[in-house]
């Protein structure tokens, strides 16, 4: 089981792990082995989290979320599967404290007096600057 936060943990099983070749740095052991993981997380039917989390980390995933509605994770970082599985889970963990965090409401505000008369200045002063590049009457 692994602690997302409080409220939110993830079961094992809802985490599927692949380990694939990785290229990049590391000579022959590269080619020998698969140290690289691709990790899979069915974002749309995990148990563990509420909808509003759900739905913003859906957004916040991007690209990585397939149409199944898996978020995929790669880690290839560093030399070793287990430092890479390590760091998957963890870019996993992030991004789901991530979206369990509220998006602050946006106040509306007006603009102020000043900044009202500000822009209209400005707007008058743009056209007087426009109206001196026409052509001069004879």
């Amino acid at each position: 089981m692994i602690e997302v936060t409080d409220s939110i943990s993830l079961e094992d099983d809802e985490i599927k792990l692949e380990f694939v070749q990785s290229s990049g740095p590391g000579g022959q052991n590269v080619n020998k082995l698969a140290t690289a993981v691709q990790l899979r997380f069915d974002v749309r039917r995990s148990p563990s989290l509420p909808e509003d989390v759900r739905l913003r980390l859906e957004r916040l995933a991007g690209k990585r979320l397939s149409e199944e509605g898996d978020l995929i994770i790669e880690a290839r970082r560093y030399r070793t599967q287990e430092h890479n599985r390590q760091d998957a889970i963890d870019r996993l963990v992030a991004m789901i404290r991530k979206a369990t965090e509220k998006p602050k409401p946006r106040k509306k505000t007006r603009p102020t007096a000043e900044s009202i008369q500000k822009r209209l200045d400005e707007k008058r002063r743009r056209g007087e600057i426009k109206s001196l590049r026409r052509k001069v009457e004879e």
